[in-house]
């Protein structure tokens, strides 16, 4: 029988017990709570332009269709035929009229709606509309990014992501002129055998790149003659709270440094396609914000649970099991800028993340290793203090650190304690 886990025994303030990534009964817990209870990240509209296309996608571990449907309105249905729940859609992306389950034939509309049930006679009475594919209770998005959530919510999708976290999507998406980021152009898609809180802890940890990326930092200091930035204990780059479990990395204060900015502004202008970007931004956003978007140069956020937007990327975590987990990590264009930047960003991307890159590899390779290290269970407290006594926090009670600090898995942590000890 599943015992009750009390989970302020497991969450410090500056540490966790190794069970949390280990007990397959809090991984359950955690589809309930944080899952089931909370908005989450399924893709992104442009992922199905027009009217038909779809992408399979995961709401946790439950099977979704993104799909535009006839109206152009983008649905989020259920993977499951109402009849016998086999899926109806079994490609992860296309373009259909329909979905059809090759079960037993039952057919939907893009809209979910049961259209054809095969020798429907054989059914005394049957009213079609109460057979729709199931939706999740709520389905809503935000500069193009659609979250769904399978129980009545507590807080908008506003609310719960929040005004600062909101900030840096504007941030992402306003690097293009016409306010638009475009998820076009394929994925890279990985595996480790490891709690997906690993991968949340890991995108926003500014502590380890010095150490676990050395051979990557190597070939680019080899390739081009000058050594990437690291970000040593004097850097300005810094790791924030945005509350909610959110979190980033603000490369912001560092880009706009004296000495930098005017640099990185020059060197667009240099080149004809870069002339033209800077002008359509200007016109665009005006100079002031024009110039702000080009210098902070996106962001590196983590979204609780299952997105971060990183860089050129949008990093979709989906959790398989207690110990494994399941990553797509998708790079983003700009709509209406030159090829030539849009090309960059596809080779930035190349360079550390698909899979013939030279630094993801490494990642994964920790995760396993923390996976296989918890194991070991005569200290089972991992250890999340760095930078605790030099917090700095807001007037609206959001907390950051140096780059290397842990302020960001702190946040991740407290806020996964306060949803696992929800009541609802």
């Amino acid at each position: 029988m599943k015992q009750a886990i009390n989970y302020a025994d497991l969450v410090r303030s500056d540490a966790v017990h190794g069970s949390v990534y280990t007990n397959p009964d809090i991984y359950l817990d955690e589809l309930d709570r944080i899952y089931r209870q909370t908005w989450i990240y399924i893709a992104h509209e442009s992922e199905v332009p027009n009217v038909g296309d779809f992408k399979r996608a995961s709401l946790g571990n439950q099977p979704v269709i993104l799909v535009r449907d006839k109206t152009g309105k983008v649905q989020v249905l259920f993977n499951r035929c109402r009849h016998r729940a086999a899926t109806v859609c079994q490609d992860s992306c296309g373009n259909a009229s329909k979905f059809r389950c090759e079960y037993h034939g039952w057919v939907y509309d893009l809209d979910g709606k049961l259209t054809g049930i095969p020798y429907e006679d054989g059914y005394e009475r049957i009213d079609k509309s109460q057979f729709s594919l199931t939706r999740p209770v709520q389905v809503d998005s935000y500069r193009g990014f659609v979250f769904a959530i399978m129980a009545e919510p507590v807080e908008t999708l506003a609310e719960s992501l929040g005004e600062p976290t909101m900030r840096q999507i504007d941030y992402f998406c306003d690097l293009s002129p016409e306010g638009e980021i475009l998820v076009q152009a394929g994925a890279a898609k990985l595996a480790y055998q490891g709690s997906w809180k690993l991968q949340m802890e890991n995108s926003i940890d500014g502590y380890h790149a010095n150490f676990t990326h050395q051979s990557y930092f190597k070939m680019i200091t080899r390739l081009s003659g000058r050594r990437p930035d690291t970000f040593d204990r004097d850097s300005a780059v810094a790791t924030r709270d945005l509350g909610c479990g959110n979190t980033f990395v603000d490369y912001r204060p560092h880009n706009i440094a004296p000495g930098r900015s005017e640099p990185r502004l020059s060197a667009l202008k240099r080149t004809t396609w870069g002339k033209k970007y800077y002008a359509d931004m200007v016109a665009a956003h005006g100079l002031e914000r024009a110039e702000d978007v080009i210098v902070t140069a996106g962001t590196h956020m983590s979204v609780f649970p299952n997105l971060v937007v990183l860089g050129q990327q949008v990093r979709t975590i989906r959790p398989i099991a207690h110990d494994k987990t399941e990553v797509d990590l998708a790079p983003t264009l700009l709509k209406g800028v030159p090829d030539e930047l849009n090309t960059q960003r596809i080779r930035q991307f190349e360079s550390f993340y698909s899979p013939h890159g030279g630094g993801i590899h490494d990642d994964i390779e920790m995760f396993n290793r923390v996976q296989q290290g918890v194991a070991c269970t005569m200290e089972p407290w991992l250890i999340f203090q760095r930078g605790l006594h030099r917090e700095q926090i807001s007037a609206e009670g959001l907390r950051s650190g140096h780059v290397s600090d842990e302020v960001p898995q702190r946040a991740m942590w407290q806020h996964w304690l306060k949803l696992m000890q929800s009541k609802r």
